[in-house]
Order: C-alpha cells, then sequence, then structure tokens
C-alpha cells in the first residue's frame, strides 16, 4: 500500500479542497440567490425571501418547459436503451467486417461538439427533409437528443457484456432454455446493472442538454435549459431562474446516485 509523507498529503488535501471550492461554491451562490429578497441577483444578499419560490413554482413556461424536459428525456432515454443495447451486442456477439467503423460512429455523436450536432441536424431537418414535405418537429428533437443519449447505454452495456461469462448461457440452452428464457433469466441479470446505469445518465444528459435543442426545438416550443437561458436576459427574472437551478442541482442527485449505486451493485456480482 503507497504511502504518503505528511507534507504530500497537506498538499494534496488543499488540493482536493481548491478543486471543490471551485466546483462547489458556484452553486451555493445560486441557491442562495434563489432566497434572495433583492429583484437583483447579487452576492452577498440583502436578505432572505421566499418570493421568488412562489413565483417560479406556479409559473405556466416553468411547468411547460420542465414537461418538455420530461418527455423528451423519456423518449430519448428509451430510444437509447433499445438502439444502444441491440448495437452493443451486435458488436460484443458477432464479428462482420467494418465492425471497428460501426463501433467509432456509434460513439462518434458524444466526442463531436454539440454546436456541430446541432447544425447538421438543423441543416437536416430544414434543408433536405423540410423540401421532400418531411416535417420532423417535436420529434426531430427527440431524435437530435436520442443520438448522444445511445452512447451512454451503449458503452454501460457493451463494457458489461465483454465481462460476462458465455458459459452460463450455453449452460442454460443445454438444459432446454430457449433463446428468450435464457435471455430473460440468464443474460439480461448478468447486464441489468449497466443497463439502467446507461438509461438513468442517458436521462440526465437529454434532460441537460442546450447546444442541439437550441438548433433543433421547433418554434415556441422551450425545454428546462432553454428556459434557463432565455431568461438571463432578463434581470428581474434571474431569481427565478436560480431557484429553478436549485431544484434541477437536487434531481440531478437523483440518476446520478442511482446510476453509481447500479454501477456498484453490478461490479459486486
Amino acid at each position: 500500500m503507497l504511502r504518503l509523507n505528511r507534507g504530500t498529503r497537506i498538499a494534496l488535501a488543499v488540493v482536493t479542497l481548491v478543486v471543490l471550492g471551485f466546483m462547489y461554491i458556484p452553486l451555493f451562490v445560486i441557491i442562495m440567490n434563489s432566497f434572495n429578497s433583492g429583484r437583483v441577483a447579487g452576492w452577498p444578499i440583502p436578505g432572505f425571501s421566499l418570493e421568488w419560490w412562489g413565483k417560479a413554482l406556479v409559473n405556466p413556461a416553468v411547468h411547460a418547459a420542465l414537461l418538455n424536459s420530461v418527455i423528451v428525456a423519456l423518449v430519448a432515454t428509451a430510444f437509447a436503451l433499445l438502439l444502444g443495447t441491440l448495437a452493443a451486442f451486435a458488436l460484443q456477439r458477432f464479428r462482420f467486417f467494418g465492425q471497428h467503423t460501426v463501433n467509432l460512429l456509434i460513439v462518434l455523436p458524444i466526442t463531436l461538439p454539440g454546436i456541430v450536432t446541432g447544425v447538421a441536424l438543423s441543416n437536416t431537418f430544414h434543408q433536405v427533409l423540410k423540401p421532400m414535405g418531411i416535417s420532423v418537429g417535436y420529434w426531430g428533437m427527440i431524435i437530435a437528443h436520442a443520438t448522444f443519449c445511445v452512447v451512454m447505454v451503449f458503452n454501460n452495456v457493451i463494457a458489461r457484456l465483454r465481462r460476462m461469462n458465455p458459459n452460463l448461457e450455453e449452460a442454460s440452452m443445454d438444459l432446454g432454455a430457449g433463446i428468450g428464457q435464457t435471455f430473460r433469466l440468464v443474460t439480461f441479470p448478468q447486464f441489468r446493472s449497466a443497463f439502467i446505469a446507461g438509461g438513468l445518465l442517458a436521462f440526465a444528459l437529454s434532460f441537460d442538454e442546450i447546444v442541439v435543442t437550441i438548433f433543433t426545438a421547433p418554434p415556441g416550443v422551450e425545454t428546462l435549459p432553454l428556459w434557463i437561458m432565455n431568461q438571463m436576459a432578463r434581470p428581474n427574472e434571474v431569481n427565478q431562474v436560480n431557484v429553478v437551478a436549485t431544484v434541477m442541482i437536487l434531481l440531478s442527485l437523483i440518476p446520478v446516485y442511482f446510476s453509481q449505486k447500479a454501477s456498484a451493485a453490478g461490479d459486486a456480482k
């Protein structure tokens, strides 16, 4: 076991505190400003008030944006779970010409800058599909989110498949179980935690997406991150944004927590 001297431990502790402070102090400022009694966000806050919480929680624009974010994230995650899992099985269980190229193409959307993906999809929707009489509308935004959500599921599932013991499936088939029964009772339980973790990460990624959404959202439709960005140009509304951001910070902990828990459970098996 590696042992560090006292000076090194102190230096690591200081660096850790600086990094954590750099990451979390701005979040603390947002949370505190959600209780700001003043009309304009600032620091330090002049006093505490629940006025902005009351306004934000009954704001119909917030409700509509939240609903859009949840719908888009849920449907995009559903597509990602299906396509990402099928792609992971195809690339792990079979050998075919161009396999590495297909693997690269699946992972590529998450490595591209969001603005590149957004511009490419926007051009496709408006300059290629629309002249052909195909209007993607709301579904275009969902498809755009699904393109990078697939990667989250794919990476989690294929990593688990590579560690699975194929002998268990062969034993199940030898004992008379069909393909469906073997998948349900033997295969799926082995990668279930990775499947759930990938789905939770995909949902969180879609829910938080802003750049691709700017280019693919139909007119008049706002997701929650898009609503936040638009409200930042209105100083008198910034404290409502701080309330929504505080709620999002708290809600973001849920998928991350369960994703980590699912991954840890799978690694323990």
